[in-house]
């Protein structure tokens, strides 16, 4: 008997050590979803800046930097609570006030609490892309704390903590609905009441209105930030599965879709524009991914792939619908990409939910689903849950941060002055010149060794000026036809790739100073004419280098004739030459004047 205990108590150490051992790999996992879902911050940063034009860089990533900041203060102080306190009628949890003791589970409160935390921060930083280059920073801080605090956690009570619409059956696994769809319809109002940017749409004279195309400055930054948001998004959908068949499933699901909507969206706007539209199919990658976030653990791979095409068209139906029908400016396509496609999401689990899928029979056996999909065999019983749903969301999120903004326009003021607008809102909210404004806005091309000489020793030597020192200049003679020195400056205009080629040609002439700069340009072709996301760019400024020099030996002549040589092609772009007249040239360093400011120091 004795024996038989001990071994009961043996048996039962076992199993409880077991327990503890699936809670802090559980817990393990928790957390680091919580960091890939925090690692999709920066990528919001990244995708934003590079989406929109260079003079807003540091606003846009001190926003995306700042709502974090904000939210996972306010959610920690009411938003938990609101999310999930119980209320008894399944609408509002009740407000904790920084006390933490009204929850208890299994995993660690503080851990959970963090992991609520930076998924509450993703529906607010989606608002800042649509509102872009346009909203006063203190505006923007207010409405995303209302959002973290208010809108977030109440819509999202109803569906993850034990809300009305979690017992009906409504089922969104990580998002779709709750998260971006909120996002998306927050970004489109407040996109709407803010306006469009100044030449976003201009009336011509046949009363038409012409949609303005402003392409993004850096598409380096947004294509590392849709990686990065990729990334995090296999901790955004996998953070709540519950075995590991389930979890590979959804790493699945959420690797096909936004792959397929990256592939639709690429054929379609090649066939469309003639092009390829990269950033359009950068946002397609997120359509994607946020299409299949309510479906990815109850749908398989084949539904997936569906959910995925569909997403990869409906962005650039989105991002035209809200061009060329509602006229609102949205210079990310962040409605297009979040509340479109969280639409989708969202109606996709009534459609193609289905029993082979490994996380189908975990969220019927919880409540969390009632039935396949329409597909599926399932008929409409999914399908009008997800609708129910669906609109109780819309019409919350649509009303509150309605309320909202028009509460922000009439008092703080939801836009900035035209002025600071126009030259760019770091300088004006942030007080920066740039956010690159140490950085040389050159390619390597410019830095190629025998550009400029350097003395040995790395400093020029002192030359003392002479006060008795006169320029270099021939004297203007009293007979006709005599004249002083000419000096002669000469503007090159060309392709960057012709810049080597250019420099080494004007060495061997005896051309040795020159200035290089980077331009933007175009001639008469206007840059030949295309398109960027579907609105057609008029005037189509292309990057050009721009090489000075001043000459008082080198013929003219040979000048012009070495660049013609070097530059001709007979395409459009090859470049043009500018010959100015020079009055004088000054050495700043020695004083001297004339063609001795234009000789080597060694000579």
């Amino acid at each position: 008997m004795t024996t038989i205990l001990l071994a009961t108590e043996s048996v039962a150490e076992v199993a409880k050590s077991v327990a503890d051992l699936g809670i802090s790999l559980d817990t393990v996992w928790m957390l680091l979803a919580a960091m890939l879902v925090f690692f999709m911050q920066p990528g919001f940063a990244l995708c934003e800046a590079g989406f929109t034009r260079s003079k807003n860089t540091a606003n846009i990533l001190f926003k995306n930097f700042v709502d974090f900041m904000v939210g996972s203060v306010l959610f920690w102080f009411v938003g938990f609570g609101f999310m999930f306190g119980s209320d008894g009628v399944g609408f509002i949890g009740m407000p904790n006030f920084g006390d933490l003791s009204f929850y208890s589970s299994n995993l660690p409160t503080e851990g959970f609490l963090i992991f609520e935390t930076v998924f509450c921060a993703t529906s607010a930083t989606i608002v800042s892309g649509a509102m872009a280059e346009r909203t006063k920073f203190l505006s923007y801080c207010v409405y995303s704390a209302v959002i973290s605090a208010v809108i977030y956690p109440i819509e999202a009570h109803w569906t993850w903590g034990g809300g009305w619409l979690s017992k009906m059956g409504f089922h969104d696994f990580a998002g779709s609905n709750c998260i971006h769809m909120v996002g998306g319809i927050c970004a489109l109002i407040g996109a709407a009441i803010l306006g469009p940017r100044i030449g976003k749409f201009k009336k011509q004279k046949d009363g038409s209105i012409k949609v303005g195309a402003f392409p993004g400055h850096n598409l380096a930054l947004g294509a590392l930030g849709v990686f990065i948001l990729w990334l995090g998004w296999y901790g955004f959908n996998g953070a709540a599965a519950t075995s590991i068949p389930d979890l590979g499933s959804i790493f699945l699901t959420t690797t096909v879709a936004p792959a397929v909507a990256t592939v639709v969206c690429m054929i379609f706007t090649w066939i469309k524009y003639g092009k390829p539209d990269v950033s359009m199919c950068l946002n397609a990658s997120l359509a994607g991914l946020v299409a299949i976030t309510a479906p990815c653990d109850v749908t398989d791979c084949a539904g997936a792939a569906v959910i995925g095409a569909v997403a990869g068209l409906l962005v650039v139906f989105g991002v035209w619908l809200l061009d060329y029908v509602l006229k609102i400016d949205d210079p990310v396509g962040a409605v297009a990409v979040h509340m479109m496609n969280g639409i989708w999401g969202t109606i996709a689990v009534g459609l193609f939910a289905t029993k082979s899928a490994p996380g189908y029979q975990i969220a019927l056996e919880g409540g969390a689903i009632k039935g396949q999909g329409l597909f599926y065999g399932g008929g409409f019983t999914q399908l009008g849950l997800q609708f129910v749903g669906m609109f109780s969301t819309i019409a919350w999120t649509a009303i509150t941060i309605t309320i909202t903004f028009l509460i922000i326009k009439a008092t703080l003021g939801l836009r900035v002055s035209e002025e600071e607008e126009l030259i760019g809102l770091d300088v004006k909210e942030h007080g920066l010149t740039s956010a690159y404004a140490d950085f040389m806005p050159a390619g390597n091309m410019f830095y190629s060794a025998g550009t400029m000489p350097v003395p040995k020793s790395g400093l020029a030597p002192v030359i003392e000026k002479n006060s008795d020192h006169k320029p270099a200049m021939k004297p203007v003679a009293e007979k006709p036809g005599d004249m002083t020195e000419k000096f002669t400056k000469i503007s090159i205009i060309c392709q960057q790739n012709k810049f080597d080629e250019l420099k080494e040609a004007m060495n061997q002439i005896g051309v040795n100073g020159i200035t290089v700069t980077q331009v933007m340009g175009c001639g008469t072709q206007k840059g030949i004419t295309t398109t960027y996301r579907g609105a057609e760019l008029s005037v189509m400024l292309i990057p050009k280098v721009k090489v000075e020099v001043v000459i008082s030996s080198v013929p003219i002549e040979t000048v012009i004739e070495t660049a013609k040589k070097v530059l001709y092609t007979g395409h459009y772009g090859d470049g043009k030459i500018f010959v100015y007249d020079v009055e004088n040239v000054v050495k700043v360093r020695t004083g001297e004047e004339g063609f001795d400011a234009l000789q080597d120091a060694a000579e």
